[in-house]
């Protein structure tokens, strides 16, 4: 009988550190444990080493490090009917265990089907112009969307980025021309913008030069002296009256006299 006692002893503490070893759940620090206690939620555990007896609890981990959410290619119409492809990234993590698990079922397909209606639906109030110029605002828009309808669950959308827009054969033609026209454009009001600069310099230099004659005898002698310079064997230019009209004036005198 003794023996039969002392197995029945050892059974006993086999079972028991068996149960015990059973019960044991580690806990990675990035890791969390959310707890039930016969279906109703109990506590949050972890990190490190926590008991879960088997039969009257249940545990589902949960992971809080960040996640990056690849969005599939979405077909979407921009406010002026173009038709585009757009795909994103997404990176959000868990910072409510408890909300996760109890709030939503499969959190992460919830967030990705979430994050595809969202980015539908945010560019298709824009303009094709604006989805290819102003990314990071469209970003920031989507990401702050996502963040305020996952945040019941337990969730935090820290980062969007549109990754391409993938447009047709015939726009990214429309939208050659429209870039080649608004650099013709350009150059045209720069071109016009000169000629106005020049002109209104040219008029001030001719208003001092009116005012001035012997300014306006110096820059003929000046560009006299610039043809000159150059290998011209005959040059032919006028005189200015502003020159000899004292001398003419003294000839008639002597005339008279």
């Amino acid at each position: 009988m003794p023996q039969i006692d002392n197995l029945l002893l050892l059974a006993g503490v086999v079972f028991i550190i068996g149960f015990i070893l059973r019960s044991l759940r580690i806990f990675r620090e990035y890791q969390r444990g959310v707890v039930f206690l016969l279906g109703r939620f109990w506590k949050v555990k972890g990190p490190g080493i926590a008991l879960v007896i088997p039969g009257i609890m249940q545990m589902v981990r949960i992971d809080l490090r960040l996640i990056t959410l690849d969005v599939p290619a979405q077909d979407v119409i921009t406010r002026d009917n173009v038709s585009v492809k757009v795909n994103a990234v997404v990176y959000f993590r868990v910072v409510d265990p408890q909300k996760a698990v109890i709030q939503v079922e499969q959190f992460l397909v919830a967030t990705s089907q979430l994050a595809q209606t969202t980015l539908r639906a945010v560019l298709g109030k824009h303009e094709l112009d604006a989805l290819l110029a102003e990314r990071e605002r469209l970003n920031l828009d989507i990401q702050k969307i996502l963040d305020s309808q996952t945040d019941a669950w337990g969730i935090k959308v820290s980062i969007v980025e549109i990754k391409h827009v993938d447009i047709n054969e015939s726009m990214i033609r429309a939208i050659a021309r429209q870039a080649e026209a608004e650099r013709e454009r350009r150059a045209k009001i720069i071109h016009a913008e000169g000629e106005q600069q020049a002109a209104e310099k040219l008029l001030q230099a001719a208003q001092i030069l009116a005012r001035e004659p012997q300014a306006l005898q110096l820059r003929y002698l000046e560009t006299l002296t610039v043809i000159g310079a150059d290998k011209n064997s005959t040059v032919i230019f006028p005189f200015p009256m502003d020159v000899i009209a004292p001398l003419i004036r003294k000839l008639e005198s002597a005339i008279k006299e």
